[in-house]
C-alpha cells in the first residue's frame, strides 16, 4: 500500500485583496478663525471615515486655506492631488460636495474627466454622487450649476457694496477711457491722447465723417489705448462718452445672473456725477458732436426702433462671443458648394485682430439646439427632476430667514431712533450729538433697506427659475422625440447662446442651467 501525504488546502488571505488608496479633498473660503476651525474639523472627520474601513487605506488629506472655488488654477493642494492621481499614488477621492471641489462648472467637470481617464472616481457625500458609477455626466454638470450659483449669491453682494458707493460718491473708476490716465488715485489728462480726442470733436464738427478720421489716424499710426487700430465705431465711441466734459455716468452697463454683460437701458438705476474730473471737451461741443451724429444717422434713416433693425431671426443678439462679450450678426457666405447662413462676432468683423472667433453656420447653430433638447427630452429625469427639487428646497428660506432678521434690526433701529430724539427733548443730549447718531442710525437703516430690496430681487429670480424649469420639465415629460430645429422651442426655452469655440458652445436656458454642446 502506497503512502498517502495529504496537502492541506491553501486558507485564502483576509488581507490579499488590495485595499483602496482613499485620499479626501476639502476646503474653506475665507482664511478667518472660524472657517479655518471647520477646515480642522473636516480633517479630523475624512480621517476617521477612512481609516474606519477594512477596505480602504488612508492615502493623504489635501485641503486649502482661504482660496476661492471658482477657478480650480488658484488652489495649489487641488493641483497637488490631481498630480498625486496621475502618478498612480490613489484610486479614490473624496470630497464633501462639488461646490468644495469648484463653483465652476467648466473646472469640475475637466477635474471629474481628468480622474476618470485614470480610473480615478470621486465621492460627493453631500450630493451622493459617485462618478465612477454615473449613468451621464449631463447629471455632473447640472448639480455644478447649482454650486455655481453660491458664487452668483456672493457676486450679488458685491453688486450691492458697489451700489452703496455709486450713492455716497466714493465708487472709483476700474479703467479710465482714452486722453486719461492714473496718478496717485486720480484720474488725470494725458496731454498727448488729450489732443487727439480734441481733435477727433474738431474734425467731426468741421463735417468729417467718422471712417474718414478713424482712417487718417492709421495712417499717421497714432495708437489707440490699448495699441491697436481705429474704427469708426471707436470714434464714435469717443464722441459719445460724457466722461470728457468731466461728468461721469456710473452704471452704464450691467451684469445679468448667467454673468453676461448688457447695456443698462433703464434696467437698473444710473449715477451721474458732474465735475467727477477735469474736462477735455466742454459740454457745448459735446452736445454739438451728439447733435450731429443723430442728424446723420436720422438722414440715413437709422432710428431706435426702425422695423429695418428690428431682430429678424430667433438668433439676433442672442449670440454672445466667449472671448470679446460680443453679439454676433448674421451673414451670407459662398463656397463652391453654394450659399449658406452664418453668425460671426461683430467685434472679429471689425477688427480681427481683437477678437479670434471664427463664424458658425447656422445649420449647426440649430442642429445643436436640436441634440441638446432630445437630450433633456431623454434625461429628464435624471437631470430636471433632482434640479427642481434642489430650487424648490432651496428657494426663500435662507432669504425669508435674512429678510426677518433685517427687519428686526430696522425696528431696532427705529427705536433707537426715537429715544435719541426723546434724549435730546428731555435736555440730556445737545444738538449736535443727536444730529451725529441720528445721521449715523439712518444711514444704517439705509443699509437695512437696500439689503432687504436685493434679498427680495433674488427670491423673485429663484422663483423665476421654478417656473421656466417646471415649463421646460412638462415639455420634456410628453417624451416627443425632435428630428428638425423648432424656432418656437428656442425662442420659448433659450435666454442665449455663448460660443467658446467653433466646436463648442453653450445654450443659457431661461430656468438658470446652461448646457453645452460639441458642434
Amino acid at each position: 500500500m502506497k503512502k498517502v501525504t495529504k496537502i492541506d488546502k491553501i486558507q485564502p488571505s483576509q488581507t490579499s485583496k488590495k485595499k483602496l488608496r482613499v485620499a479626501a479633498y476639502c476646503r474653506v473660503s475665507t482664511d478667518s478663525d472660524a472657517q479655518l476651525e471647520s477646515l480642522d474639523a473636516q480633517k479630523e472627520h475624512y480621517k476617521n471615515y477612512i481609516t474606519s474601513r477594512d477596505d480602504w487605506t488612508f492615502a493623504g488629506l489635501y485641503f486649502d486655506e482661504g482660496i476661492t472655488g471658482t477657478k480650480a488654477d488658484k488652489r495649489p493642494m487641488l493641483l497637488r492631488l490631481i498630480e498625486d492621481c496621475k502618478a498612480k499614488k490613489i484610486d479614490f477621492v473624496i470630497t464633501k460636495s462639488i461646490s468644495r471641489l469648484s463653483r465652476n462648472t467648466t473646472d469640475c467637470l475637466d477635474i471629474v474627466r481628468t480622474l476618470l481617464s485614470l480610473d480615478i472616481p470621486i465621492y460627493f457625500e453631500k450630493e451622493n454622487i459617485n462618478t465612477g458609477s454615473m449613468e451621464s455626466e449631463l447629471f455632473l454638470s447640472i448639480l455644478s450649476s447649482m454650486a455655481e450659483g453660491e458664487s452668483a449669491s456672493i457676486s450679488e453682494n458685491n453688486k450691492w457694496s458697489i451700489k452703496k458707493r455709486f450713492l455716497d460718491g466714493s465708487y472709483k473708476l476700474g479703467y479710465v477711457p482714452y486722453g486719461y490716465r492714473w496718478k496717485d488715485g486720480e484720474i488725470l489728462v494725458d496731454p498727448a491722447q488729450a489732443e487727439i480726442v480734441k481733435r477727433i470733436f474738431r474734425e467731426l464738427l468741421s463735417g468729417k465723417g467718422t471712417e474718414a478720421i478713424a482712417k487718417e489716424l492709421n495712417q499717421e499710426q497714432v495708437p489707440t489705448k490699448k495699441g491697436g487700430r481705429w474704427t469708426s465705431t471707436s470714434i464714435r465711441d469717443i464722441i459719445r462718452n460724457e466722461k470728457y466734459t468731466g461728468d461721469c455716468i456710473f452704471q452704464k452697463t450691467y451684469t445679468d445672473s448667467n454673468f453676461n454683460r448688457h447695456k443698462n437701458d433703464g434696467h437698473l438705476d444710473q449715477y451721474y456725477v458732474p465735475d467727477h474730473h477735469e474736462a477735455i471737451i466742454s459740454h457745448e461741443d459735446f452736445e454739438a458732436a451728439a447733435a450731429l451724429i443723430e442728424q446723420r444717422a436720422s438722414e440715413k434713416g437709422i432710428k431706435k426702433g426702425n422695423a429695418k433693425y428690428q431682430q429678424r431671426y430667433a438668433f439676433s443678439s442672442k449670440i454672445i462671443c466667449g472671448e470679446c462679450g460680443n453679439t454676433f450678426r448674421r451673414r451670407i457666405h459662398s463656397s463652391t458648394y453654394g450659399k449658406y447662413a452664418a453668425w460671426v462676432c461683430n467685434t472679429h468683423l471689425e477688427d480681427n485682430s481683437r477678437c479670434s472667433m471664427l463664424y458658425i453656420r447656422d445649420d449647426d447653430l440649430k442642429l445643436a439646439f436640436t441634440t441638446m433638447i432630445n437630450k433633456l427630452i431623454y434625461c429628464h429625469k435624471l437631470v430636471l427632476k433632482p434640479y427642481l427639487k434642489a430650487l424648490q428646497e432651496n428657494t426663500g428660506d435662507a432669504s425669508l430667514l435674512s429678510i426677518q432678521q433685517l427687519e428686526i434690526l430696522l425696528e431696532q433701529n427705529t427705536e433707537q431712533r426715537e429715544t435719541l430724539h426723546k434724549l435730546m427733548g428731555q435736555g440730556y443730549i445737545d444738538q449736535i450729538l443727536y444730529t451725529q447718531e441720528n445721521n449715523a442710525l439712518l444711514s444704517q437703516a439705509g443699509e437695512y433697506r437696500n439689503q432687504i430690496e436685493l434679498l427680495n430681487r433674488s427670491q423673485s429670480l429663484d422663483a423665476t427659475k421654478v417656473y421656466e424649469t417646471e415649463r421646460l420639465l412638462h415639455f420634456c415629460e410628453r417624451g416627443e422625440m425632435q428630428l428638425e430645429y423648432r424656432e418656437e422651442l428656442f425662442e420659448l426655452f433659450v435666454d442665449h447662446i455663448e460660443v467658446y469655440s467653433r466646436q463648442k458652445i453653450g445654450f443659457a436656458l431661461h430656468c438658470g442651467l446652461i448646457l453645452k454642446e460639441m458642434i
